[in-house]
């Protein structure tokens, strides 16, 4: 007997997503049909100094993403390749997705867009994003005379 997993929402989704691929004309390099097929999962940490962004991107190699700054809004743009899937006795169960994913972040004013860093290890990709020096205002005290 084999145990399968109910999850509605990601039939759903994949049901409105194919739909959208087939009804949505493809007019430009912004359209459904050429943006996303997949969206990775992120986290993003804010410190003292910096933000810190973190993408789950199993099995995307580091040639395969693109990021970018824009008018203060990150783009995360690339593909995972899909891989060749035998069937086995008429069962088949692709679970993992392939395609192009793509994520905007728009950043505040405090972060400093020319000092962006990026980089991919075991299936993570890390951008470090600094804060702009701020100047402090600074208390002055008053003698008496």
């Amino acid at each position: 007997m084999n145990i399968h997993r109910y999850e509605p929402w990601a039939i759903m989704n994949r049901l409105h997503r194919d739909l959208d691929r087939l009804l949505v004309p493809a007019t430009g390099e912004d359209s459904p049909q050429n943006v996303i097929e997949w969206a990775p999962h992120v986290d993003i940490r804010e410190e003292k100094d910096r933000f810190v962004l973190h993408a789950d991107l199993p099995g995307v190699e580091a040639k395969n993403i693109e990021i970018s700054l824009d008018k203060g809004i990150l783009t995360l743009r690339g593909h995972r390749e899909l891989e060749t899937r035998d069937e086995k006795a008429g069962f088949r169960r692709i679970e993992r997705v392939s395609g192009e994913f793509f994520r905007r972040f728009t950043l505040p004013d405090t972060a400093d867009s020319q000092s962006v860093r990026a980089k991919h290890a075991n299936g993570v990709l890390e951008v470090i994003i600094p804060k702009q020096a701020q100047v402090m205002p600074r208390r002055i005290e008053v003698e008496a005379a």
